[in-house]
């Protein structure tokens, strides 16, 4: 519902009340005025022998004011039953509005991912290293999301994404992956946000499952950021530059242990690179991570939109108590669509990232120490043919440093090449099939095919396609 008619709704049914006792109360002080002069008027009528009133014409008249009263009083009474409950409106599905507030709002939506399929791989957590990717043979309940956001008061909005799945051997898990505020009325184009969010690295890291053009994440998000993403607490200011085009830079501090962050704090009694891993407290402003983003759009043409970004995060990990991470990341990223497109379609879209890793262990007793280098890379391109309809296929490698075990599958040499077709009946649910042809040094290739059920439930923004 719109804020505004409903406090003008309330607003119009409150002055109404008003008037209508304001009328009421005037009528009843009538009636009792009428009520005490009336017997003497009758009286001084009657003592006028030049008027020759007649004394029955005269109570009838009082007896008529007061049935008028009596109408007055019952059509009050009906316009008080009918402003008990509020006008009629239609309001947008699963928004809630504060009864104290206008500007205070919540709108709630349920976003399910479901994906059935088979592959040549029987362990299909090693083929598929993200968090929400497909995760067994069959079926797999890959992403409930629930979402609630909404206006705070004029100077902040809230968000928070609670994820429900099912692991592959049928445990349910709940996340808190994002419950956060930003600001809404700094000056100077600055922005704050502050909570636990996805870190604004490239432009696939911040974004939620059901939002993808594949059914599954790129290799080089799942080898960089681990399977649930760059995600922390903490805060981030962004600046949108004064520029002719778009132009904004963002800085992000946030904890820089725990399980979300593989590459640096990650879990004490992990693994990363074969180096074990150890609990990494906070002590000073070195144990936090770091991760500032620039990016710039351009209008190529009334046709063509280029968005260009630069990406990096710097921060601790876990193997040992002087270790530290690098990553640094460009992506980029393309789009056609004719000027006089129907419902968004044709259009192309191609996006890319390339990233590179730099993980220094410090050196422990049994270990010397030692830095290993990586990196990741994937191109994709989507073609929405025909309204409601896209085509696509992505390419991904991840290589690099093994580590102190060569043969760790999580560090190996892998390519995949991967083909989809998606069909939106609307905005609100989508069915996309896809093949993916994986090679891999370590482990055996594999062949596989998935299809994807997404349906969306109350108030939530539409999909970008």
């Amino acid at each position: 519902m719109n804020p505004g008619i409903r406090v003008d709704s309330r607003h119009r049914w409150r002055g109404r009340r008003r008037a209508a006792r304001a009328f009421a109360g005037g009528l009843a002080i009538s009636l009792c005025l009428l009520g005490s002069v009336g017997p003497a008027l009758a009286e001084g009528t009657e003592r006028s022998a030049d008027e020759d009133a007649n004394p029955e014409e005269l109570k009838r008249r009082v007896e008529e004011l007061e049935r008028l009263v009596a109408e007055q009083q019952e059509a009050l009474r009906k316009l008080e039953a009918q402003s008990t409950s509020p006008p009629p409106a239609v309001p947008p599905p699963m928004t809630l509005v504060s009864s104290a507030s206008g500007k205070n709002y919540l709108n709630l939506s349920l976003d399910a991912l479901v994906a059935g399929g088979a592959s040549t791989e029987p362990d299909v957590p090693t083929l598929k290293p993200g968090g929400h990717d497909p995760a067994q043979r069959g079926f797999t309940v890959q992403n409930i999301e629930t979402v609630l956001d909404g206006a705070v008061d004029p100077y902040f909005r809230g968000q928070a994404n609670i994820i429900l799945f099912i692991t592959s051997d049928g445990e349910t898990r709940v996340e808190l992956e994002e419950a956060f505020a930003t600001t809404s009325s700094l000056p100077h184009n600055l922005q704050v946000k502050a909570g636990q969010y996805f870190t604004e690295f490239g432009r696939l890291n911040p974004m939620h499952p059901h939002t993808w053009d594949f059914v599954d994440q790129p290799l080089a998000n799942g080898r960089m950021f681990g399977p649930d993403g760059l995600r922390s607490a903490g805060a981030r200011i962004s600046w949108l530059v004064p520029t002719p085009f778009y132009s904004e830079a963002y800085l992000s501090v946030q904890n820089g242990h725990g399980e979300t962050l593989t590459s640096f704090g990650s879990v004490a009694g992990e693994t990363v690179f074969g180096r074990p891993i150890e609990d990494r407290p906070v002590r000073s402003l070195d144990d936090l991570l770091y991760a500032p983003r620039y990016a710039a759009s351009f209008d190529l043409t009334g046709s063509q939109t280029m968005l260009v970004g630069a990406s990096a995060a710097y921060g601790p990990n876990g193997a040992g108590q002087e270790g530290h991470t690098r990553i640094h990341g460009v992506d980029a990223f393309w789009k056609w669509k004719p000027p006089r497109a129907n419902r968004g379609f044709p259009f192309v879209k191609v996006q890319g990232e390339w990233m590179t890793r730099s993980y220094h262990a410090s050196a422990t007793p049994a270990l010397s120490a030692d830095t290993f280098d990586d990196h990741g890379a994937y191109g994709q391109v989507m073609w929405g043919f025909r309204p409601m309809w896209t085509a696509g296929v992505r390419y991904d490698t991840v290589g690099g440093d093994a580590g102190d075990d060569p043969l760790d599958p999580a560090h190996e040499r892998r390519n995949r090449a991967s083909a989809n077709l998606t069909w939106f009946p609307t905005e609100y649910s989508k069915i996309r099939l896809q093949v993916d042809l994986d090679e891999r040094t370590v482990s055996s290739d594999a062949r596989s095919v998935w299809l994807q059920l997404e349906f969306l439930l109350g108030a939530h923004a539409a999909h970008k396609l």
